[in-house]
Parts: C-alpha cells; structure tokens; sequence
C-alpha cells in the first residue's frame, strides 16, 4: 500500500508492526478544501463538519500491524459514509443517469454531497451540475472505497478473518436535526447496526475494554454506523465491521476546532485500544 494516492486525495499507511487482520478507517478527518468546492459558507462553518484529529488520534495503529487509511478531502464535499444513491436531485442542473434513493440523511441536507451544514448554513447558491458531482465521486469518494475494499480483502485473503474499524467523532450535544436530539451524549458510541455488521461478542469486547479506560460507552445509540460499515460487513465470512465514535468533549475545543488538554491523555487510551483490538484478532487466526 503506497503512502499516497497520486492526487493526495486519501493516506493510506501501511502496517509497520507485523501484520494483523484488522483495518482502521477515518473518513471525515479530511480538512483539504478543492478549489471547484464552491461554497458559500465561509470556512469556519465548514469545519465543523470535520472528524477533526481523528486520524492523528489512531495513528499508531500501523505500529500495531495495521493499515490505517483516512480522507484528505473534507466529508462536506462528498462524503464517502454514504451510499451513492443517497443523493438529493433537487440540488442537480440536471437528471442524474442512475436511480437514487435518498436516505432521511438526505432530506437533512447531510446525504452523498452535504447542500447545508446543520442546523441552517446554506452551502451553495447554485445548482451543482452533474459532471462536478461525478467528478466527486470519481476522485474522492471512489478511491476511498477502493482503498478500504482493498485493504479489508488483503487481510481476509491472508487471514480468513478481518476486523474494520471505522473511526469517527461526534458533537458532544445533539441538535434538533439530529437522531437524539438536544441532549448530551456518551462519552463513546459502538454502532454495529444492530449486530448485523460484527459479531456481538466484539462489539461486547470493544465496550468492555472503553469502560475499563473510564469511559461512558453506549451502543447503536444514537448512532448505528452507516454506509461504510454496511458495506463492508459480512460477519457469517469473518468480515466484522464496527463503528467508533468519539465525543469530541474529551480532546478538542469545538468552536476553535483546536486540541484540548484532554487529548494526549485520549490518544494514550487510543493507543491502548488500538492494542488491544490487535491482539483480540490476531489470537483467533493462529
């Protein structure tokens, strides 16, 4: 696996320690705007539909034999957690050639290619033509997916098993437009959708080890992973795919979207967990 793609849209990093059957993903770190983005909304606003730090958070998981690949391309752009058909037409200058099926992730303006940062900042003041958002989706959101398809398959080809870890962060309060409102949130959140994308006794295992660290951890609530966890997911083949999230509350001031002094203390934890997930799967494919 190569350091970078050739257009630096994505890094894909290559295991450093001896190989384990695990693949970790971030793909909302991204903070590299494209030029043909066009927005309106200034980039303050932008930001904050950023995982900001999360691939910096699981960074050593090379160290512990796995790959670690994570967007440069900011999510607000195109964001690779979503199905290609979960596309809003009403934001296009024309048919788009495929069927779509927009999600309730749509209807909030947040589907494939986000039309308003929540709750109300507009993004654009244009129609998007259908070339710009095929080009979208063939630099960034297509490579993305090849990158982790490729990654996961080499694992499971060599293994016979593989475990994904998808890596992301969340506002420490909902909102209104959000799944559980304007309430407080744990301090991690496991989504497995409802056990169908990993094994249960893993996610069990992942949630155990969070509260032994300290933590407050919730499971498929409120969030339950999304497209690249279903995507990747066959537990009945040894595909097990599970979604991380992280209360941003522990490492980052979320208006200045800068670090806080929770977040060496967070990163040592990560590593920690990051260990341990390794260790769990290499032991069942000796």
């Amino acid at each position: 696996m190569s350091a970078n793609t050739s257009e630096d849209k994505l890094r894909c990093v290559a295991p450093r320690g001896a190989p384990v059957p695990v693949v970790f993903d971030s793909p909302h770190s991204g903070k590299t705007y494209p030029e043909d983005f066009g927005a309106i909304a200034p980039l303050a606003v932008l930001r904050r539909a950023e995982d900001a730090f999360i691939d910096e958070l699981y960074d050593t998981a090379p160290d512990h034999g796995a790959p670690l690949i994570a967007a440069e391309f900011p999510r607000i752009y195109i964001d690779p957690n979503r199905d290609l058909v979960d596309l809003d037409p009403a934001m296009l200058d024309g048919p788009w050639p495929e069927p779509l099926v927009p999600s309730r992730k749509t209807e909030l303006g947040v589907g494939l290619v986000w039309r308003m940062m929540p709750p109300d900042a507009q993004l654009y003041d244009r129609l998007l033509s259908v070339a710009e958002v095929r080009r979208r989706i063939d630099t960034c959101w297509q490579p993305y997916h090849d990158a982790v398809a490729k990654a996961i398959d080499e694992a499971h080809g060599r293994f016979g098993q593989v475990w994904h870890i998808n890596c992301h962060s969340m506002p420490a309060m909902g909102n209104s437009g959000t799944e559980d409102g304007p309430v407080a949130r744990a301090e991690f959140v496991l989504g497995d959708r409802d056990g169908t994308t990993c094994a249960p006794a893993f996610t069990a295992f992942v949630a155990d080890q969070l509260a032994d660290l300290g933590y407050e951890v919730k499971i498929n609530e409120p969030y339950k992973g999304v497209e690249l966890v279903r995507r990747y997911s066959d537990p009945a083949k040894g595909r097990h795919s599970l979604q991380v999230e992280i209360n941003r509350k522990l490492y980052m001031d979320e208006e200045r979207i800068e670090r806080n002094g929770g977040f060496d203390a967070l990163k040592g934890n990560i590593d920690r967990l990051i260990a341990v997930i390794c260790a769990y799967a290499a032991e069942r494919v000796r």
